[in-house]
């Protein structure tokens, strides 16, 4: 009886200890409800690259005729491989994109010509994006071969009037330039004609791809485009300035004397959808698209 007695003694011991050990066990620990998060755990999350580039983006651009198959050709590719973002690009002339971009209706400016320093007062940005050449353009059929920059300034200017004063037909010539707000004018104009004026009896035209179209339909014509627009013109050639050919290689080593850059303009530093795609157009990629379309890469 006294052996029993002590078992059930040792027992409840036993046992009482087993639960207090389990209650121990079981309970919260102050430090699991008061931990801070880690400091490597960022308390907000930021959009990835990727879920950025997912949120839908647009860009107008617009201005010079002569960057127009450039910034077309590498809107097209930026948005094959971007289908959230949209780039509309649109013509007009240089001036054109540059008043759009003061005013604010768009957020890329094309042109062909250096910024005024009014226009940089204003907070404009140029960004070169090509090397161009101005080429003196005339019919595939004339004859005449080359012209010094004398005779093409007194050409333009009016003093020269036959194609027999410089070697060709007897044969009138048509003067065609381009209008006030074309930066292909304004080069033409500052690095050929300065200080004269284009003669009044010229015909405008609004667009690098009308003037070679008027030249082609004209054996009497004479005109000046960008170097881009030759190789898909057909009826004009360009002529020789000072001996000089315009081809690439005499645009990169500045002896073609009426050679520019291309630009693309921003007001203040480009940001978002414009600041990428400037970038790709001066990329290995977008300069190929550059030299697709004969203008000439970025030295």
């Amino acid at each position: 009886m006294k052996a029993t007695t002590m078992g059930l003694i040792i027992v409840a011991i036993v046992l009482a200890g087993a639960i207090s050990a389990l209650l121990l066990t079981g309970s919260p620990t102050p430090a699991a409800t008061t931990s801070a998060p880690s400091p490597t755990t960022p308390t907000t999350t930021k959009p990835s690259p990727t879920t950025t580039s997912a949120t839908p983006r647009s860009i107008r651009v617009k201005g010079s005729t002569t960057v127009l198959p450039i910034a077309q050709a590498a809107a097209e590719a930026w948005m094959d491989a971007h289908p959230n973002d949209s780039i509309i690009v649109e013509g007009g002339g240089s001036g054109v994109g540059i008043a759009a971009l003061i005013d604010g209706t768009c957020d890329i400016a094309n042109s062909s010509r250096k910024l005024k320093d009014e226009e940089k007062q204003k907070g404009l940005i140029e960004h070169e994006i090509a090397l161009d050449a101005v080429c003196v353009i005339v019919n595939s059929s004339n004859p005449v071969e080359e012209l010094t920059l004398e005779q093409v300034k007194r050409i333009f200017k009016g003093e020269i009037t036959n194609w027999s004063e410089v070697g060709g037909p007897n044969l009138e010539i048509v003067v065609y330039t381009r209008e006030s707000t074309s930066g292909t004018y304004e080069t033409f104009e500052s690095k050929v004609m300065k200080p004269d004026n284009i003669t009044l009896n010229a015909l405008t035209k609004t667009s690098n791809g009308e003037m070679a179209q008027a030249v082609s339909g004209n054996r009497n014509g004479i005109g000046y485009v960008g170097i881009g627009y030759l190789a898909g013109a057909s009826g004009v050639k360009a002529l020789k300035i000072n001996g000089v050919m315009p081809t690439i290689e005499t645009v990169q080593n500045g002896t073609y004397p009426i050679s520019r850059f291309l630009y693309m303009i921003t007001k203040g530093q480009p940001e978002g959808l414009a600041k990428d795609f400037i970038d790709f157009v001066k990329s290995p990629a977008g300069q190929k698209i550059v030299e697709e379309h004969g203008f000439v890469k970025l030295p």
